[in-house]
């Protein structure tokens, strides 16, 4: 069989327009971009937030439309924050994918050494901007699309309180409990939320591939979700109703990173796709064969050109 060569970059359709995100740049949560909306009952504190990436923006939208459509929680306290302003506001449909980030990735900086370091990055000036908020979440939902073609999923962390959350959302439907990336650490397993001595819990939901309608409506039914769970939607809000769809859990039992600029795949794997024999050969780094582990081997977002030292796909089991 010749070696596999790396997926060429194709050309992406930008089929969502970024929302006007101005009247909430200033913020009024003492963090720039971050809005909270208190209930008269008490209740607890869920942030919901879009934007740790610049260019992902079908979370921002959900938000921008329940701020403009004045929506208020039934009870307790909601923020909802935008996350990388700096790098959405460089944007271009032209170059959808150049926007991720500006110096470095902000999903990977949310190590506490990392956070308490001496190193600096525009990225990481934000994250120390908005922990202090962040620390007193009690839960929270990191809204996020994905590049390649993949079916959404919710990220529940390497903690049974994120499992417990994913279930109470109840969509997507696909369930991941992970560890993470080996590059560094996402804020959904910040020790807030990973610790067991704490309550507070976090998720991540891929809601589906950047610029498509269909991310726009899974994040919202997502938002809608984790809103229901906490007894916290209004019973005339204007967000879809609950997911009939039953949930399956897969547990992460590898994470591949790619360690030279030579990975591929030898086809192009879907995010959602299921080897059915142990043993498979799934992708060439280098002259080093990357197989299945197990048998029914889940594909967790393959990214099609994974950079050297990034993760090219995570492989899971299923659990229940």
């Amino acid at each position: 069989m010749p070696a596999p060569v790396p997926t060429p970059l194709p050309e992406f359709a930008v089929a969502l327009r970024p929302p006007d995100l101005s009247p909430w740049r200033s913020g009024d949560a003492g963090v720039p971009g971050f809005i909270t909306r208190r209930a008269a009952s008490p209740g607890p504190h869920l942030a919901l937030l879009g934007l740790m990436h610049g260019n992902e923006f079908a979370g921002a939208i959900v938000l921008d439309r329940l701020l403009r459509a004045g929506f208020m929680p039934r009870r307790g306290v909601l923020t909802m924050g935008f996350v990388n302003l700096a790098a959405f506001e460089r944007f271009d449909p032209r170059r959808p994918t150049a926007s991720r980030f500006i110096d470095e990735d902000l999903n990977r900086v949310w190590d506490e050494a990392v956070l308490d370091g001496p190193r600096t990055s525009r990225e990481l000036a934000r994250a120390r901007e908005i922990l202090p908020l962040i620390q007193t979440v009690d839960v929270l939902v990191d809204l996020h699309s994905m590049l390649w073609p993949a079916d959404p999923a919710i990220l529940s962390g390497p903690s049974g309180k994120g499992l417990a959350l994913a279930r109470g959302i109840g969509t997507p439907s696909l369930v991941i409990a992970d560890s993470g990336h080996a590059n560094g650490k996402r804020l959904i397993d910040h020790r807030r939320f990973v610790d067991p001595e704490t309550k507070a819990a976090a998720v991540l939901v891929e809601a589906g591939q950047h610029w498509e309608a269909d991310t726009v409506a899974a994040a919202e039914a997502a938002v809608a979700g984790v809103l229901r769970h906490l007894d916290m939607l209004p019973a005339n809000a204007p967000l879809p109703a609950p997911p009939r769809v039953p949930q399956r859990v897969a547990e992460v039992t590898a994470a591949i990173t790619a360690a030279t600029t030579q990975f591929a795949f030898v086809q192009a794997w879907r995010g959602g796709d299921v080897v059915k024999r142990r043993n498979t050969l799934i992708a060439l780094d280098g002259a080093s064969e990357v197989r299945t582990p197990h048998d029914d081997c889940l594909l967790v977002m393959p990214s099609l050109r994974p950079s050297r030292g990034h993760t090219a796909v995570r492989l899971a089991r299923f659990v229940g």
